[in-house]
């Protein structure tokens, strides 16, 4: 999932946010549901009021390392937004009693400046790579994470009834923080029927753009709908449109 007016960042900004909403939950007991299951779902991509993109969302798992794959199709005028909905992103991540450490991720961004490959060495304690065109050497610790792993962190860590104490994003060869609050609840009207959500609000320091996700517990808190804005301009939003859970 991803960004707008700076599509790079937006992009980045979509990821991090995802998974900075699901930490907002810090419920005592986990709800019915609430359990990091394979999953596949795909969402409509509008951008400025028009659908751009067809999104899917794969989570698979082989013991406990787990692949997290997004795949973006444009529609109509979509490909001048490829830096909003990259045509792919691929996170691998294990997931150990410490929380999710993640492994490797690779982001196709439409064209080869904003390619993405990163590697996570936990022996040695250091990512490396490259991020749009910028080398990578960083300190790692359990608290960074990539555009994919963020969500998935941020998804175990509610799940489990906890709330992350801060959540850091590798955004080229540094990291960046973010804020994040319960902004309510909604029943959203879906292709599935009616669906109970919480309502999470994500922003960057700084950042005049926030990032809103409508959460389901009983479907393990994948959003069904994300929307960012600055100030009242919704620069995107992404709705569901069909979820597949083992």
């Amino acid at each position: 999932m991803r960004q707008w007016p700076e599509p790079r960042a937006r992009a980045r900004h979509l990821q991090a946010a995802t998974l900075a909403a699901l930490l907002a939950v810090g419920m005592a007991n986990p709800a019915a549901g609430a359990e990091l299951k394979p999953y596949q779902a795909s969402y409509s991509g509008i951008w400025h009021g028009m659908t751009v993109a067809v999104s899917t969302l794969t989570l698979e798992h082989s013991g406990d390392t787990w692949t997290y794959t997004s795949k973006s199709e444009p529609r109509g005028l979509g490909r001048m937004a490829s830096g909003v909905f990259p045509p792919l992103q691929v996170s691998v991540v294990k997931v150990t009693p410490a929380g999710v450490l993640a492994q490797s991720f690779r982001s196709e961004g439409g064209d080869a400046s904003r390619a993405v490959n990163l590697k996570y060495d936990w022996q040695a304690r250091k990512v490396t790579g490259s991020y749009e065109g910028t080398p990578v050497d960083l300190p790692l610790t359990p608290q960074v994470q990539d555009d994919g792993s963020v969500q998935l962190a941020l998804m175990v860590e509610l799940i489990a009834g906890r709330t992350p104490a801060g959540l850091q994003l590798i955004d080229k060869n540094s990291v960046r923080g973010y804020t994040f609050k319960r902004d309510g609840e909604a029943t959203l009207t879906t292709p599935m029927g009616s669906v109970p959500t919480v309502i999470y609000s994500a922003q960057k320091a700084y950042s005049p753009r926030i990032t809103r996700f409508w959460c389901a517990p009983a479907q393990g808190y994948i959003p069904m709908k994300v929307e960012q804005t600055k100030g009242d301009d919704v620069q995107w939003t992404l709705q569901i449109q069909s979820l597949k859970r083992d």
